[in-house]
C-alpha cells in the first residue's frame, strides 16, 4: 500500500484504514502529515481498490492538534509575506501561496471533500484543534467512549480552520457550532453525540470492527460511480442558491448511471441476485467534475 512517515494504509475487503501515525507525539498535525494526507486523499480517489475509507490514530490519541514544537511559524505559514484575499483567489497554485499563506488544514478537508470514496472518522481518543476539524470534512463520525474533542482556537488566539467554518453549522447548526467554538471548551464523546458531531459512541474495542463494518455496507453491492456522484451531490447541492442547480446535476447524472450500471441494477433486481456492476470510480461519466 501507500508508504508514507506519518501514516500507514491497510487496505481489506476494498475497506482502506489510514492511520495518523505518530503516536508518541499523539498524531500531533505537522506540515509533512498535511502534505501526506493530501497525497493520500488524491490518489485514494482514484484507486478502484479502495471503496471507502477508515481513518483512525495510532495509540490513545486520534489527533491532539497542530504540533506546536517547531520554530518560527508554527503553522508553517511565510511571516514575510502580505497575503491579501485577491491573492487566494487568482493564484491559488502558486508556490508561495500553497506553501506560505494557505491553511495546511484547510487544504487536507478540501482533499478529503473533493475525494470520490465514502470517508469514515473513527475517533478513538484525544481530537482537538485540527484533529477535531480535520474529521469535519467526512462523511460519518463515530467515537471511542474515551474520546475527547474540542474546537480550541479562541485559547490560542486563533480563528477556526480546515473549512470548519463552512462544515461545522451545516453537520450541528449555527447554535452548538457558535458554543463550541466561543467556549473551545473540550467535550467528551457523548456531548459531541448529543451535539449531533458524532453518529455513535462505541467502547475502545468496538470502534474500528464498527466502523469497517458501516464500511462495508455502504460499499457492498453498490456502484462506486453511483457512491462517487451521490457524496459530490449532497455537499455540492446542499450548498447552492435554488433546487434547479440539483435538478439539472440531478437530471445529468440519472441520465449517464442509467446507461450501464443503472441497467445491471434494475437487472439483478428482477433477477433476485446480487449485481455485478462495471463502473470504476477511476472512469467518472464525462460531466464529472461539473463544478
Amino acid at each position: 500500500m501507500y508508504q508514507y512517515q506519518t501514516l500507514t494504509t491497510q487496505v481489506e475487503d476494498r475497506v482502506c484504514t489510514l492511520t495518523l501515525n505518530r503516536p508518541e507525539q499523539l498524531n500531533a498535525f505537522t506540515v509533512e502529515m498535511a502534505n501526506e494526507l493530501i497525497d493520500f486523499f488524491t490518489r485514494a480517489s482514484d484507486d478502484d481498490d479502495i471503496g471507502a475509507i477508515v481513518v483512525t490514530g495510532a495509540g490513545r490519541a486520534f489527533c491532539a492538534g497542530m504540533d506546536l514544537s517547531p520554530d518560527g511559524n508554527t503553522f508553517g505559514l511565510n511571516e514575510t509575506l502580505t497575503p491579501t484575499l485577491a491573492d487566494l483567489r487568482e493564484r491559488p497554485d502558486d508556490p508561495e501561496i500553497v506553501d506560505g499563506v494557505r491553511d495546511t488544514g484547510g487544504r487536507v478537508t478540501l482533499a478529503i471533500f473533493d475525494c470520490k470514496k465514502p470517508v469514515i472518522g473513527a475517533i478513538n481518543g484525544a481530537a482537538v484543534g485540527i484533529g477535531a476539524t480535520m474529521t469535519l470534512a467526512m462523511d460519518i463520525r463515530l467515537a471511542s467512549d474515551r474520546a475527547r474533542i474540542g474546537f480550541v482556537f479562541g485559547k490560542l488566539g486563533i480563528v477556526p480552520e480546515a473549512c470548519s467554518s463552512w462544515f461545522l453549522p451545516r453537520i450541528v447548526g449555527i447554535q452548538q457550532a457558535l458554543e463550541w467554538v466561543y467556549t473551545a471548551d473540550i467535550f467528551d464523546a457523548q456531548e459531541a453525540m448529543s451535539g449531533r458531531l458524532v453518529k455513535a459512541v462505541y467502547t475502545p474495542d468496538e470502534l474500528l470492527p464498527a466502523a469497517r463494518a458501516l464500511a462495508q455496507r455502504i460499499i457492498t453491492n453498490r456502484s462506486p460511480v453511483a457512491i462517487a456522484l451521490a457524496r459530490q451531490m449532497l455537499y455540492r447541492n446542499a450548498a447552492a442558491e435554488h433546487p434547479r442547480v440539483a435538478h439539472e446535476v440531478d437530471s445529468i447524472a440519472m441520465f449517464y448511471t442509467s446507461l450501464e450500471d443503472g441497467k445491471e441494477g434494475v437487472a439483478s433486481f428482477r433477477e433476485k441476485r446480487d449485481p455485478n456492476f462495471s463502473g470504476k470510480a477511476s472512469a467518472m461519466p464525462a460531466f464529472y467534475p461539473w463544478w
